[in-house]
């Protein structure tokens, strides 16, 4: 028997306890601090994560960081370290961890990808130098504490996150889910609710905004990570750096300025999302209502591609088939052009503040002259379209 005696549940408890740990320095510490950089940890709170991530994980600072960086700048290309839409979903539930460990072999991307990072004594000459012993020690913990059935525990500890982060969050984070923001990549929330992986659940706002601290951007939606975070920073022990801008409609507000050009092109993911759901869908709903049975069905198999902002990530044939049925329809063809019109305001990246105010204000008089009804109010609503300040 181990130090601890414990019944069976006593030890599923305590495995529990240490694994939900282990995710909450993998997205508080790896993801959130270092990767993004978009938290700052007290060295109270980052070492303890530091050495624990050491003994349950073995895994790099600097080789996760880099392959994650990887993976948004190359997000779902042959490039990127692991996309299920590259390599297979059933590849990234059953062998993420592999592929992990192949891209943490490839030296490029981790020079390329790892710049920023603090690189102190502890960190050369122990946990980057030998990543191996901490396991190693996390199994020795494990049989002293609990004895013969430590070992179990020691392999749940060291599954956790290949299966959860390897897997199922660069699995079916890409592959199966809702999505609150048409991003150019397939990245869609598992759940609304993140907590038993620390908010990395909701994989698609994370991917909308990469640099928040915060993956709850929804009223239904609970990021228990961001929830730590809150509380470290009550205890002055973390400083938020950055969240996803909040924005509003000012109802009183009547001209298209400098403002809503800010906040047009700081949340245009927010804008797009908008669109869809003020435009699209009810001019959906009208052509539908109003179509024989051939055009019926042909909106009904193409309304999610339609729905979608990404229109790049569309296969040939299903590109073919959205313009096909585009053709028959007037409206909606024309409400999926000022969308494109709408992305191309701030696609301008050498148009100075002045041409994208122009560029909008112009959007907004000849949406507003369309004749859709749909539209004209969103155009109407667009010039109080502004920014608040989020609460860190």
């Amino acid at each position: 028997m181990g130090i601890l005696h414990l019944p069976w549940w006593g030890i599923a408890a305590v495995v529990l306890g240490m694994t939900h740990f282990t995710i909450v320095s993998v997205t508080l510490f790896l993801h959130r601090s270092q990767a993004h950089r978009a938290v700052d940890l007290h060295p109270l709170v980052a070492h303890p994560m530091r050495f624990w991530l050491w003994l349950t994980t073995g895994m790099v600072t600097r080789e996760w960081v880099a392959i994650h960086r990887k993976h948004h700048a190359k997000v779902e290309t042959p490039d990127d370290p692991h996309s299920p839409h590259v390599y297979g979903i059933r590849t990234l539930l059953t062998r993420g961890a592999e592929l992990y460990r192949r891209e943490a072999a490839n030296r490029d991307t981790i020079d390329r990808y790892s710049h920023g990072l603090q690189d102190d004594w502890i960190e050369r000459h122990l946990y980057a130098r030998h990543p191996n012993w901490g396991p190693v020690t996390m199994l020795a913990a494990d049989l002293l504490l609990f004895g013969p059935i430590g070992l179990t525990v020691w392999a749940v500890q060291m599954l956790w996150i290949p299966f959860w982060a390897a897997g199922v969050i660069n699995g079916l984070g890409h592959w199966w889910g809702y999505r609150n923001y048409d991003t150019r990549d397939g990245s869609t929330n598992i759940s609304n609710i993140g907590l038993l992986i620390g908010g990395e659940e909701l994989h698609n706002n994370h991917h909308a905004f990469p640099s928040s601290a915060r993956f709850s951007l929804k009223p239904w939606e609970f990021d228990i990570g961001w929830g730590y975070l809150r509380l470290l920073s009550a205890l002055r022990l973390a400083r938020v750096r950055r969240v996803a801008p909040r924005p509003v409609i000012d109802a009183g507000k009547a001209r298209i300025d400098m403002d809503t050009v800010k906040a047009v092109v700081s949340a245009r993911l927010d804008l797009l999302s908008r669109y869809r759901r003020n435009v699209l869908q009810p001019v959906l709903r009208e052509e539908l209502a109003r179509a024989d049975a051939s055009l019926r069905q042909a909106l009904r198999r193409v309304r999610r591609h339609l729905l979608r902002g990404a229109d790049d990530r569309l296969a040939p044939d299903q590109r073919a088939a959205v313009e096909q049925t585009l053709s028959r329809s007037a409206t909606l063809r024309l409400v999926v052009q000022y969308r494109q019109r709408l992305q191309a305001v701030w696609e301008q990246t050498y148009a100075n503040q002045e041409q994208l105010l122009q560029a909008l204000q112009a959007w907004c008089r000849e949406a507003e002259a369309s004749g859709v009804r749909a539209l004209q109010d969103f155009a109407r609503r667009l010039p109080g379209y502004s920014l608040r300040p989020a609460a860190a």
